[in-house]
């Protein structure tokens, strides 16, 4: 049995904006995998963050790979500009109107790909695993949301992990190189949890962002244990 990588993302959503640039600098030093960037338009869910602009704008912060959480309702229109901005990994969800259709839902990702990005679809807690399953081979990561999408802050749904089981066994039937990345209530106790389930891409924001222990708690991150399944 084969371990996974396990892979870092702070999530800039949790960091102070006054000094954004500093952030995702104290976030590449203190040893994080990517700079997570949680994107929402206001009508997918009710907030509204960040745009392509802030992106190309800490592109010269970090030599990491930026990995955007797309929240918005026409993916496909929106992840070129994002990916022209400095994007290496594009998230989005299959839930989204604009990919309504299984065909369209294929060329988004394929578009992504062809772009030169990473492609990955997202679930939200209501929605299955199963409902990624035909994407599986277009896909280099699924995004599992371990809480609501669209607020920071929220409590980490247990209730998730048996989805994380569901996507590493397929993933392993397949034979398929799948990061499952992991977001919302992410700590040192939870991303135990979550790595024993199939996840290895864990995103926090608070609890990264917050005081001065980013780079232990991360090191304690990267201690975590994937098994592949058998």
């Amino acid at each position: 049995m084969g371990i996974m990588t396990i892979r870092v993302a702070p999530s800039i959503l949790a960091c102070d904006f006054a000094r954004l640039g500093a952030e995702v600098a104290r976030a590449t030093a203190s040893g994080a995998d990517y700079i997570h960037i949680d994107v929402m338009d206001g009508h997918f869910v009710p907030n509204i963050t960040l745009g392509p602009m802030i992106v190309g704008h800490i592109r010269p912060y970090t030599s990491l790979p930026l990995d955007v959480h797309l929240m918005v309702d026409h993916p496909e229109v929106y992840a070129p500009a994002f990916i022209e901005a400095g994007a290496s990994i594009v998230t989005f969800h299959v839930e989204a109107p604009g990919v309504s259709t299984r065909r369209r839902l294929q060329l988004a990702l394929d578009n992504i790909r062809r772009l030169g990005a990473r492609a990955g679809l997202v679930l939200k807690p209501r929605t299955p695993a199963e409902a990624v399953f035909p994407y599986l081979d277009r896909c280099a990561m699924v995004l599992v949301m371990t809480v609501e999408p669209g607020f920071g802050g929220q409590e980490f749904m247990n209730d998730m992990l048996p989805k994380l089981d569901a996507l590493r066994r397929e993933a392993g039937r397949r034979r398929l190189e799948l990061d499952i990345e992991v977001d919302g209530g992410i700590d040192n106790v939870t991303a135990s949890l979550c790595a024993a389930h199939g996840a290895n891409v864990f995103v926090a924001g608070t609890y990264l962002f917050s005081g001065r222990g980013m780079a232990r708690r991360i090191a304690a991150f990267h201690h975590l244990r994937t098994p592949r399944p058998t």
